[in-house]
């Protein structure tokens, strides 16, 4: 899941607001959402705001066990800002350890790096109590990079089979990916595999790295919130999760879907024991990732090349994961 990017601008500087969305910032803290407003659609957190302190949001000084865990309890609220006046890393791998809703409060690029790297997963996100616009460059940059990481494993070929047409799904985004990126997709939500995005020059048409040809209309993908969504019900504006041959994960805005009857492959692969499967379009520019990181086509799948996939456990219900028995064939 991508790491929140919040600004605190209660003490209002136009200025710092305005690079704050130039960067990318998910929310601006003000006092009065309006002033927000009249400079670009963001989410912000105030009284008048999308989010409102004390509903929504929490703010926690950490002083001592009680008010870690004051923060723990409002955690399962909404998101708790945390600070403390002598800021050590011990508080925050207690608070991280416990909640997944927690936003450290942070004054520079160090402690940004640091909250963000605590426990390796980090924090749930940042607030900066920073208006200098060269301090909230540096952050957001900072941000960006501390992505987090899914677990990618080698998954054997079992089979590569023809089944017919249907109607597959092209996912086109706002963001040009790069080789050894794609979505996570998945006939069922228990297993995904890694589709390559068409970044790669070939004979039939040219590249569209902002594109991931990513499978059946009934596939799973995997989405920047940590849910998963059908791909038919992928829409203009969702924000799908990227990952790439590393493990490594961010998030990409839709610009459009394309559904088109196309004829169809099933992969099949298997991992001491954990069956993945695949409804693929039947196309050489189609490709997944090899354990050896490199893009394969589909064309080219045979029994007992290994591919990369994210297992999961557990199932999904209405895209969020759940610890029940759920069985999917």
């Amino acid at each position: 899941m991508a790491k929140e990017f919040w600004i605190d601008l209660r003490d209002w500087d136009k200025d710092a607001a305005t690079t704050a969305i130039e960067q990318g910032a998910d929310a601006i803290m003000a006092e009065d959402a309006s002033l927000v407003r009249q400079l670009g659609r963001i989410k912000t957190i105030a009284p008048d705001g999308d989010l409102k302190p004390g509903e929504d949001i929490f703010e926690v000084e950490i002083r001592d066990q009680e008010s870690e865990a004051e923060a723990v309890s409002k955690s399962k609220q909404g998101f708790v800002i945390v600070s403390t006046t002598d800021w050590t890393v011990i508080p925050l791998e207690n608070l991280v350890a416990q909640s997944d809703r927690i936003i450290a409060a942070v004054n520079n690029q160090e402690e940004a790096e640091m909250a963000l790297g605590v426990l390796e997963k980090g924090v749930a996100g940042i607030l900066l109590k920073n208006n200098n616009p060269a301090v909230i460059m540096s952050v957001a940059k900072v941000v960006l990079e501390k992505t987090a990481l899914v677990d990618l494993e080698a998954f054997t070929v079992k089979s590569v089979s023809p089944v017919g047409m249907g109607d597959r799904v092209c996912v086109d985004t706002c963001t040009i990916m790069k080789d050894g990126e794609g979505m996570l997709v998945g006939n069922t939500s228990s297993s995904f595999l890694l589709v390559h995005a068409e970044t790669l020059e070939n004979p039939y048409v040219a590249p569209r790295p902002f594109r991931v040809n990513a499978g059946a209309v009934h596939a799973y993908a995997m989405m920047e919130n940590g849910k998963t969504s059908y791909l038919a019900e992928i829409k203009a504006g969702d924000r799908v999760l990227v990952a790439d041959k590393d493990g490594k994960t961010y998030g990409a805005t839709v610009g459009r879907v394309k559904i088109e009857k196309r004829p169809l492959l099933l992969v099949e692969a298997e991992n001491e024991g954990k069956v993945i499967s695949l409804v693929l379009q039947n196309a050489e520019t189609i490709r997944l990732v090899g354990e050896d990181k490199k893009p394969v086509s589909v064309v080219d799948l045979k029994p007992g090349d290994r591919i990369l996939g994210h297992p999961e456990s557990g199932g999904r219900h209405f895209g969020h994961a759940v610890s029940e028995s759920i069985l999917e064939k």
